[in-house]
């Protein structure tokens, strides 16, 4: 539910980036940071053990442009991919108006990708949200690597229906591609079910 000050004219939309470990969650918080006017952003803080995995999570405040007078923020959350942070995941779940969940394309890490895919589905359940109620896309991430599933296969694990938008990425490759693209997807959902909220 996003956040909405009237005091200050300023609405907060949270995003969460869900995933299984080192899917790219981090890297594709990272390269949005290192991709955004410095003015705009607000500061990275990022939790990493010795072995570069988020501990708790990676927030990013992002400044948008003015809708209807209200300044609009985004705040950009990861989950921690391991198993065993299962309390934290679900905590950073609490609020948030957007979920993107990136799959790792590896082969060897499609069942990992099921297995997270079904943790996020039951900690929005928990706060009565579904993957029909919420903006919601997925993003194929390091289509770069030569041991990548083919977008066809990936799709038929966790989107069938063909029922969610869906983004190829490769964010720690130059450029970036289909980091923003991901981003503005399910940025443009939650404005659009905001302005219809407010019909």
């Amino acid at each position: 539910m996003s956040f909405i000050n009237y005091s200050s004219r300023e609405i907060i939309l949270k995003i969460v980036y869900y995933g299984p470990g080192l899917c790219g969650k981090t890297t594709n918080i990272k390269f949005i940071y290192g991709g955004t006017n410095p003015d705009a952003r607000g500061k990275l803080i990022s939790l990493e053990t010795k072995a570069e995995r988020t501990l708790f999570f990676d927030f990013l405040p992002l400044s948008l442009p003015a809708i209807r007078g209200f300044k609009t923020r985004l705040h950009l959350y990861s989950v921690p991919g391991q198993l065993f942070y299962s309390a934290s995941r679900k905590l950073i779940m609490k609020g948030a108006d957007g979920v993107i969940f990136v799959a790792d394309s590896q082969e060897e890490r499609l069942e990992a990708n099921l297995i997270s895919f079904e943790d996020m589905k039951e900690n929005l359940e928990s706060y009565d949200l579904s993957l029909d109620t919420i903006p919601f896309v997925i993003q194929y991430n390091k289509r770069d690597l030569p041991n990548a599933l083919s977008v066809s296969e990936l799709r038929e694990a966790l989107n069938p229906d063909g029922k969610y938008l869906d983004f190829e990425a490769s964010a720690a490759a130059d450029g970036g591609p289909g980091v923003f693209d991901t981003l503005k997807a399910v940025v443009k959902m939650i404005l659009l079910k905001l302005r219809q909220g407010q019909q």
